[in-house]
This record gives structure tokens, sequence and C-alpha cells, in this order.
């Protein structure tokens, strides 16, 4: 404890001052003496510090996009370079230098709020101890010591004896339920924060190796912290309760105004944008506008979620311009509908009686020579059919007669096998050797 108290000493007296500054504002509230004035000073400590992290905050929101997005080509490179890790690796550093991303940079929250936690252990614990820390002198320890945070005391641990903790005016049975509970709603907290960020801010249509990471660290963070916290005292437990609140909501509201792209909270967000501009008729808000801008520049590699909302756009009448603003366009929507009406209204398939019927007609709508020509030979022939006559004609005529209804327009008689002695007109297909005559 000296050792990592002696690593932290340099930041220990800055969070040590910054809690007695708090403790005196919520001091003239609630009493110098009360856990409400030392509990909210811790809170009010853990909001200073993630206020000052939202910088990096942002900065790992982008290391990690990127690196969902370089998993396939990650993938690749493992396959390609599987018996040279050296070259490996040197092609990873490559692609890292390319891209602009940094590994580290996902972790960088963590690390940054690092020594913040260990000197607010270090000071509770001393706390505990009955020792001055920092700016913490005799008359601040004795108000620490006698602060109790629904009956816990706030120096007070889940493994502490019953001396320990009698020492303090407190009962075991009264620790152990608080920190219990707060143990519970911490890595609940934590559980959530993560299983948000896999359910609705990951790209479901790449499946990679880093999903299947993430999805065991999902489990496993929890696990740790729960094993943690049977060793944080009171205070500890409500800084990292805090901070984890603090994340779980800071991350629900990235969520919800800049998801990942192809994921289901991207679809959410552009069904909520596409209906903003279906009702007001334009991109309010510079974020939105950045992000139609975007997914205008993307051209044909737009997602599924992106071809929806454009889809949508220019059903409702709307276009999107590389500025990320939208016009009014009557033609993309009269091109939507008229081409949905022309794949759903088929033209009906006509007979080929019907078609030399429509093609016989002038666009006078007048049936033409040929086609009158034809229709009197027809109301000929059947006259002829209906009425025949009484009088015996030679054969010779007969014959003559019907040679010149033929070459006058009607169609000539198909001549029949026995008539023509069963052979057909025209070349003849000869036989195959191994055939019967």
């Amino acid at each position: 404890m000296d050792t990592i108290a002696s690593l932290f000493s340099f930041i220990t007296t800055p969070v040590s001052w910054v809690i007695v500054q708090f403790h005196t504002m919520y001091g003239a509230i609630f009493g110098p003496d009360t856990g409400w004035a030392w509990g909210l000073s811790i809170v009010s400590l853990v909001v200073l510090i993630r206020i000052c992290l939202i910088p990096l905050f942002v900065k790992q929101i982008k290391s990690t996009r990127n690196m969902q997005a370089l998993q396939p080509k990650m993938k690749a490179i493992q396959e390609r370079y599987k018996s040279d890790k050296q070259r490996q690796s040197e092609e990873m550093m490559k692609l890292y230098k390319e891209t602009g991303t940094n590994p580290l940079s996902s972790c960088l929250p963590i690390l940054a709020q690092s020594p913040f936690f260990f000197s607010l252990y270090h000071v509770l614990s001393a706390i505990a101890s009955g020792k001055t820390i920092g700016v913490i002198d005799e008359p601040l320890l004795a108000s620490a010591r006698q602060a109790h945070i629904f009956g816990a005391p706030l120096a007070a641990k889940f493994m502490d004896s019953p001396e320990k903790v009698a020492a303090l005016n407190a009962s075991l049975t009264d620790v152990r339920v608080v920190t219990a509970i707060m143990i519970v709603m911490m890595s609940a907290s934590q559980f959530f924060t993560q299983r948000q960020l896999m359910m609705k801010n990951v790209d479901l249509s790449v499946k990679t190796p880093y999903m299947q990471q993430q999805k065991m660290l999902m489990y496993i963070f929890p696990l740790i912290f729960a094993g943690m916290g049977i060793n944080f005292p009171v205070g500890v437990l409500v800084y990292w309760l805090t901070t984890n609140v603090w994340t779980m909501g800071q991350q629900m509201y990235v969520i919800n105004q800049n998801p990942t792209p192809g994921s289901k909270a991207q679809d959410s967000y552009l069904e909520r944008l596409l209906k903003s501009v279906t009702q007001h008729g334009e991109v309010r808000g510079r974020r939105r506008k950045n992000i139609v801008k975007a997914i205008v520049a993307k051209g044909a590699d737009r997602n599924d979620n992106e071809r929806r909302f454009f889809a949508g756009l220019a059903k409702a009448g709307f276009a999107a311009q590389p500025d990320g603003t939208v016009n009014k366009s009557d033609s993309v929507s009269a091109e939507a509908e008229g081409g949905a009406a022309a794949k759903r209204q088929q033209p009906k398939r006509q007979t080929k009686s019907q078609r030399q019927t429509a093609g016989g007609q002038q666009a006078g709508g007048q049936p033409t020579e040929k086609a009158e020509k034809a229709e009197t030979g027809e109301k000929s022939e059947k006259s002829e059919k209906s009425a025949p006559s009484l009088e015996k004609k030679p054969e010779s005529t007969e014959k003559g007669s019907k040679a010149g209804s033929a070459s006058s327009g009607d169609k000539p008689a198909r001549p029949s096998r026995a008539n023509s002695g069963g052979q057909r007109k025209g070349q003849q297909r000869p036989k195959h050797p191994s055939s019967k005559k």
C-alpha cells in the first residue's frame, strides 16, 4: 500500500483538496459531519473528472469505430502472413498508420482516471486508519470518520472485521448490506453499458473476432468488478458506481446522436431523421447535416440503413444535397411512383389475331386496303358456302374458279396427302442408312 501511495502521492493532495472544497459547499447545506456532505463530495469529484475526460472519450469512440472497420483487413493480414509474425506486425503497424488508428486510444479514459481512483482509495484508507493525508487535517478527519451512508461508514469495507467496523461506530450487518447492494449495482451498470454497446452500436453485417472479444468482456468485466468490490471502501464504491452510471448515460447519448454505421442504432436514428425531414421539410441541426453530408459522400458504398433512408427521402419528394441539406424535388417522387406503377401494371398479352388486327389499322382508326380485301374475301367465301348453286358446272370450270379465288386474295387450300401421293413439297430429308425403306 505504501508503494502504491508513493506512486500516486503527486495527485493525492489535489484530490483531497477538491474533496474538501466540495465538502465545504455541501456541508453548509446538509451539515459538515453527514454522509450526504461527504458522499456528494465524492460524486462531484467524479463528475468533474469525467467532464475533463470528455475529449479522451470522443477519441475513444473514434478509435473503437476505426478498429471495428479494420477488423476484416486485420484478419486478412493475419491469414496472409500466418507463418511470419514479424511481417504480420509490420503490416499491422502500416495499416494503423495509413488509417490514423491507435489501438491504445480505446483505453485512454480508463488509464487517465486510474491515478484519481488510486488516490481516492488511498485517501479513504487513510481516513479509515485515522491518519491525516493531503489537506485533510485532524478536524476534517474526525468529521469524515463520523460520516455514514445509509448506516455504513465512508471508509468501511465488506471484508472488515466486526472490531474495525465497531471502531467506526457502525454494525457489521449494515456495512455488508450496503456494500453488497452497491457492488451489485456497480456490476449491473457495467454489464448494461457493455451490452448496450454490443447490441445497438455494432455493425452486425460484419462478423469479426473483435465482436466475440467484446461479447466475452461483457460477461467478464462485471465479475471482475464484483470480486474487487468486496475490498473497496464505501467511498470508493460510491466513486466507481457514479463513474459507471456516467459512462452508461454518456454512451447512451452518443449512440442516439452519432451511432456506428450499419448498426441498429443507426437504423433508428435515420428513421427519426427521415420523420423530422418529412415533417419540417429540412435537415435541422449542424450535426444532422454533417451526417447526411457524410452519407451522400459515400456514394455506392452506403449500407442498407443509408439506402433505405435515401429511398424514404425520394418517396417523400426530397433529394439530399452534398452539403447535407435537402431540396424539394417533385420529379424524384414522380419517378419513384411512376417506376413503381410501371412495375405493378404489366401490359396484357395479345393473341396472334389481335396483333394482326391492330397492325392492320391506321393511325386514324381506318382499316387498310389489305385488311378490307381479306374481309371481303372472307364474306364472299362464306356466302358461297351458305348459298350453293343449283346448276351443275363442269369440272374444268370448277377448278378454274378455285384457282381464281386463290389468286384473288384467299388463302389456298392445303393439299391433302392423298392428292399429293403422300409426299411433302420442298426438299426432302434424306433417310438414315440404318432405317428401313
